[in-house]
């Protein structure tokens, strides 16, 4: 067990022990050094030819995608336990054939769903927009599954009754006193979000043409192809693949805490 536990842990950080010594290299240095072989220390000249490259689109790429996948992270999370929590805790006509339409969303593939979500923002004259890739990240069925997965076990209805004889509205409850007793669930939906938005690829390549509206892994996908004409992209594609992995590492370590409890709690309730 713990052998396949070290072929496993190297099998994820070695790419990563890669990124770090090749970005360390000038093109030179990739036909002279080791795969895992330090360079000769151009990481800050990669970095500023990285952010000097077509007139710093690298920049625009970074703000896209702080934007899709942080506030997509945020609001979708959001949508995602309001959903979760009314097919839990709400009853109305029509909940178990909501929750199963949304069963059935989490087993369809999000590629299978690009033509469709491209041929719509075709109709509302949303293509090559923010808007194009930012709204349909919003929705999530596996978030709402998780959510109302957590609301069903976290919130006694006791409570929630407690409030409404007190006199608080349903949104009142849902913020006030529902929210709060789901944010370890809530934090873990919105650590799956990032993720998923951070690493989505298909769609910004359907919908965007506009090189300033791309996310960092589409733009450095589009010079990545440039490789074999233009050598001196390789650098500045690896040391961008770096810079791409540094948001995901600083999620998972500031927000461990909350995730940690919530997967604790969920097992025990």
């Amino acid at each position: 067990m713990h052998a396949l536990l070290l072929i496993a842990s190297l099998y994820s950080l070695l790419p990563l022990v890669w990124l770090l010594t090749s970005s360390t290299k000038s093109l030179g240095d990739f036909s002279t050094t080791g795969a895992f072989a330090l360079g000769g220390f151009h990481l800050w000249d990669n970095l500023g030819d990285l952010f000097a490259e077509e007139d710093g689109v690298f920049l625009d790429w970074v703000r896209n995608s702080l934007l899709y996948a942080g506030l997509g992270a945020v609001l979708g999370s959001l949508i995602c336990a309001a959903c979760g929590y009314a097919i839990a805790k709400l009853r109305f006509p029509g909940r178990r054939l909501l929750f199963a339409v949304t069963l059935a969303g989490v087993l369809v593939p999000t590629t299978a769903l690009a033509l469709p979500l491209y041929l719509l923002a075709s109709q509302l004259r949303l293509v090559d927009t923010f808007w194009a890739v930012f709204i349909p990240l919003l929705t999530n069925p596996f978030g709402v599954y998780l959510a109302r997965a957590y609301a069903d076990a976290a919130i006694p209805d006791e409570v929630l009754e407690a409030a409404r004889i007190d006199g608080a509205g349903e949104l009142r409850i849902f913020f006030t006193v529902a929210l709060p007793m789901m944010r370890p669930g809530v934090v873990t939906i919105l650590l799956f979000q990032f993720v998923g938005i951070w690493n989505n690829f298909f769609l910004p390549l359907v919908m965007l043409t506009d090189p300033h509206l791309f996310p960092m892994n589409l733009g450095l996908f589009q010079w990545s192809s440039r490789v074999t004409q233009f050598p001196q992209y390789s650098p500045l594609v690896i040391t961008g693949s770096l810079l791409a992995v540094v948001p995901l590492v600083a999620a998972f370590l500031l927000l461990q805490r909350q995730w940690r409890s919530g997967l604790a709690s969920g097992s025990l309730k």
